[in-house]
């Protein structure tokens, strides 16, 4: 398995992260459209992380590279109180239902769809993590939950990619430099319906202010 350093590209400003794809079935896909595309650069303030042995500041922590989401994501495990920090490898609420993601309802899911960009890799990610059987369990998206190992294991056992997506068919690849290979890039429409729309809405509004002038003399 590679090294979580294949991460650091797109913590120095070396490289972006392959693009979200709005085209992906959910509400959350959809949503990506609007997402700010940029890199940041923490420097010198990355340290790598040793898989087998505890991390400064860390003490109890166990860290574990799991790919899928990102190429070098990680997740912290602590064995003592069986606390599981997922990141994104899943989320705590359904971020495909606009019910789910506004309420926040709490929920064992899939990573998010439009920014996960290896989906096999990121099924063997979360069969790990179920097999710790955590007692709590925080993710990047959703709160915290407690006794939620049998949904986890669930998610694990019908681990399901979306029926459609850029990255879906094939996954971006990537190494110690960044992005080295993406998908073709699908046709995304809604850009051009909205536009379509607007553009009729604007244009009856004018109609509406002509006919009302007109009225008026």
């Amino acid at each position: 398995m590679r090294s979580q350093t294949v991460e650091w590209p797109y913590l120095t400003g070396k490289s972006a992260y392959p693009p979200p794809d709005p085209t992906a079935p959910g509400f959350f896909a959809g949503l990506s459209r609007l997402f700010p595309s940029r890199t940041v650069n923490l420097g010198d303030r990355l340290t790598d992380l040793n898989m087998r042995t505890p991390f400064r500041g860390l003490d109890g922590w166990e860290s574990y590279h799991t790919p899928g989401h990102t190429p070098g994501h990680v997740a912290f495990f602590r064995r003592s109180d069986r606390v599981l920090l997922a990141g994104d490898a899943f989320t705590t609420m359904d971020l495909d239902s606009a019910v789910g993601t506004l309420l926040k309802q709490p929920k064992i899911c899939r990573p998010p769809v439009p920014a996960t960009t290896d989906w096999n890799e990121a099924r063997i990610s979360v069969e790990m993590l179920a097999s710790l059987k955590p007692k709590t369990i925080g993710a990047g998206h959703g709160h915290p939950m407690s006794g939620a190992a049998d949904q986890l294991q669930y998610l694990a056992d019908h681990f399901t990619p979306p029926a459609h997506g850029r990255y879906v068919a094939e996954p971006a690849q990537a190494d110690e430099n960044g992005i080295i290979y993406l998908p073709p890039k699908p046709v995304d429409r809604v850009p051009a319906v909205a536009a379509a729309v607007l553009a009729g809405v604007v244009a009856a509004i004018a109609a509406s202010q002509i006919r009302r002038r007109h009225d008026e003399h």
